[in-house]
């Protein structure tokens, strides 16, 4: 359920910023009419009337969508509200253009010239400018977007009406220096963004700057903590390794202790009870231990030769040497 209210709520933020971004250019308008429309509807016939519905999920879209409507093609529109049930929580807003609504299909590309629908984007926002290919991508997102939590499985995902506007929508993706797939999953085609600096790069170019910043921060936020957690994971690993080191160690000292009995130097005796009586003990911990202190290169120095010694007397009498105080466990370390 969380995962599914951060999707929502960080979809929810783009969409809210896109929606209101100001857009002074005509073309780019029309491209982001175009491309709402195909992403977020279709067409209808009604009482043999061609019908225009785009079906969006936030009030604020489908105001943006009638007053482009309205200012850039001078047709009328009505908003239907639905609200939400079953799977689909919250309201959905359906703009629909009635009246004009087969000359509005023509002058947005959703018609061609022989009164075709068109399949995938119309011609004149596939072969535009790199401003009206941003716009294109606005108009999807605003459609039918998502956007998931940075993390392993961050996305920023189009639902696309068919594999013609996926392919389109790719394609515009490329003209602006940006990897996006396109991939059908249980029926239903998508285009998708994973790479993290590459999401950052479309949410800029579509215009969600302060989406766009407090996605980058959750971004550092969970990279931050899976280095802190690698480390601490690291750190342990470490930690886990010197201890069993230290209890092998242990175990041949002992063992070097039966062969070798008075028969060792004092400073190599001194290293091995050290060794014995603080099993789990770090070298560096059995230096600060010793008096007078040693290093930890010292201290292995001293083990190091006492079970080379006793290794070395066990040969002489034909006797079990070191390492046979080791056991699988400690062999499987």
């Amino acid at each position: 359920m969380n995962g599914r209210m951060a999707l929502m709520s960080l979809t929810a933020d783009v969409k809210d910023e896109l929606a209101r971004l100001k857009v002074d250019k005509l073309s780019a308008r029309k491209a982001e009419v175009a491309a709402t429309l195909r992403f977020a509807g279709g067409l209808h016939i009604i009482s043999g009337r061609i019908v225009v519905e785009a079906e969006v999920d936030t009030g604020v879209a489908a105001r943006r969508l009638r007053q482009a409507i309205q200012e850039v093609y001078g047709h009328n529109s009505e908003v239907i509200v639905v609200s939400g049930g079953g799977l689909r929580r919250g309201n959905r807003y359906v703009v629909r253009v009635v009246a004009g609504g087969e000359q509005l299909a023509r002058q947005t590309g959703l018609l061609d010239n022989r009164g075709r629908p068109v399949r995938g984007l119309p011609p004149h926002v596939v072969n535009s400018s790199i401003g009206d290919a941003v716009a294109a991508w606005r108009g999807a997102f605003l459609a039918h977007g998502s956007l998931t939590e940075p993390g392993r499985s961050s996305a920023l995902e189009v639902t696309c009406p068919g594999p013609e506007a996926a392919l389109a929508l790719v394609g515009a993706a490329r003209r602006l220096g940006i990897q996006a797939k396109a991939r059908e999953v249980r029926g239903v085609d998508r285009v998708v963004i994973r790479d993290g600096d590459a999401i950052s790069a479309i949410l800029t170019r579509m215009g969600a700057h302060d989406a766009v910043i407090a996605w980058e921060e959750r971004r550092m936020r969970r990279e931050v903590r899976g280095t802190a957690n690698r480390l601490a994971n690291f750190d342990d690993a470490n930690l886990r390794r010197s201890a069993q080191a230290a209890v092998a160690a242990g175990a041949r000292v002992e063992r070097a202790f039966e062969i070798l009995g008075e028969e060792m130097p004092d400073h190599l005796r001194q290293a091995g009870r050290l060794r014995l009586e603080n099993k789990q003990a770090s070298l560096e911990e059995l230096g600060q231990l010793s008096d007078p202190q040693l290093t930890k290169d010292a201290v292995a120095g001293r083990i190091r030769r006492l079970l080379a010694m006793a290794d070395k007397r066990a040969q002489e009498l034909g006797v079990p040497d070191t390492e046979s105080n080791l056991t699988q466990d400690m062999l499987d370390m």
